[in-house]
């Protein structure tokens, strides 16, 4: 695994990359950079596997970072940031993001979720298959998605709801059970992730009312396909 790790403290650094190396990640590769101009750079010449990305960079601010490399590439980015505030999260997530890991945090916690991640955007080939749901193509295999034809880029994590929505489309899922199975975690105080995620979800998919909110409950996938 090509790991881009982008951060700008030293200690940090050395500590992530000693953490990563001693937790069995299987094929480890870890290239740091201390920038974000530098990791733009990158990510468009190497195409890493995924980017741990930190937010309070000395040329830029992270989530900018994350929003260009979106921009041209559906590799996963998780964020280490010291930033705890929930519209930080929001945010992030808004422009891209796949997880969001707040500082000091356990070198367990982070391996965990770089894990889930790398599961979620290479799926075995007992999930490889095809579903159509109106004018909507989900392509499990390639993890793509098209719309009356159309490809619609979204982000691994955007992805990974959809396929979730899809898999009994019209019936309504919490957002706990949400979190727990798509994020594969329930240590988010807050739901604020699942609605960000849908938000940016119908706005990509342009059809506001596939993805219905049941208030008090959840969502649902309730495509029109008449």
């Amino acid at each position: 695994m090509d790991i881009l790790l982008v951060e700008d403290d030293p200690s940090v650094a050395a500590s992530v990359i000693d953490g990563l190396r001693n937790n069995d990640l299987s094929d480890l590769s870890i290239t740091h950079v201390d920038a974000g101009q530098k990791a733009i750079d990158f990510v468009l010449q190497s195409s890493p596997d995924l980017v741990l990305l930190d937010l309070g960079l000395p040329d830029m601010d992270g989530q900018i970072v994350c929003k260009t490399i979106r921009e041209t590439s559906q590799l996963p980015i998780i964020i280490l940031s010291a930033r705890s505030e929930e519209l930080d999260r929001v945010l992030a997530l808004e422009v891209g993001a796949d997880d969001y890991l707040v500082k000091p945090f356990g070198m367990r916690e982070l391996v965990a979720r770089i894990n889930a991640v790398t599961r979620r955007t290479n799926p075995t080939d007992q999930v490889a298959i095809n579903q159509s749901i109106g004018p909507l193509e989900i392509d499990r295999r390639s993890q793509r998605v098209f719309v009356d034809g159309s490809e619609v880029h979204l982000t691994s994590k955007e992805f990974d709801l959809l396929v979730y929505l899809a898999t009994d489309p019209g019936a309504v899922f919490r957002r706990n059970d949400i979190m727990r199975e798509v994020w594969e975690t329930e240590w988010y105080q807050t739901t604020k992730t699942v609605d960000a995620h849908i938000a940016s979800l119908r706005k990509k998919l342009n059809h506001q009312e596939w993805i219905e909110a049941v208030r008090g409950v959840g969502f649902r996938l309730a495509i029109n396909t008449k």
